[in-house]
């Protein structure tokens, strides 16, 4: 099973335009990550990021509501430009079946987000999000401004915050550009 799976990821990469962005292995550097939670505004949610033994990045913690928190999230600062036909963001996840975010920003420094929201079904999986559905938000308020438009992306980011207390663990493999 395992030599299927594997044969199916190398196939997926050699069939399409498929360009990685970054691939979780054991010799990932997991500190190139950084953990922003509620607690920027007052709250108590707790999250980590590690590698599990097989090198994957297991992102996981608890969603408290206590102090008006409600969220937590990862964030990778990665300059990637986006060549002409990219139009796709393709994440190689295994979640909980919970909802999650993946943002993109344009600028580091810049105050919106470019959010698109997907789920998890509890198996390892493909997602294929569309980057021009990317939609601008800030503060968890939807912007009035265009969806994400730009020729290169400088911060990579997921995120969880279904308004409920909750666990999670969400297992990332790889992120790529179709």
């Amino acid at each position: 099973m395992k030599f299927i799976l594997l044969f199916m990821t190398l196939s997926l990469f050699v069939q399409t335009n498929l360009n990685e962005i970054y691939k979780f292995t054991t010799l990932t550097k997991v500190n190139e990550w950084r953990i922003v939670n509620d607690g920027v505004m007052g709250g108590i949610s707790k999250s980590s990021l590690i590698l599990n033994n097989l090198g994957n990045g297991q992102f996981m913690g608890h969603v408290s509501l206590a102090n008006n928190g409600g969220f937590a999230s990862i964030q990778l600062n990665k300059t990637i430009k986006l060549a002409d036909g990219k139009k796709f963001i393709l994440l190689r996840i295994k979640g909980d079946g919970k909802a999650y975010e993946f943002r993109l920003k344009s600028q580091i420094y810049g105050q919106e987000s470019y959010v698109y929201p997907f789920m998890t079904t509890g198996e390892w999986e493909i997602i294929k999000l569309p980057i021009s559905e990317f939609y601008p938000q800030v503060f968890g308020r939807k912007l009035n401004r265009p969806n994400f438009n730009f020729k290169s992306i400088e911060q990579l980011s997921f995120l969880i915050a279904n308004k409920q207390e909750e666990d999670f663990r969400l297992l990332i493999d790889w992120i790529g550009l179709e």
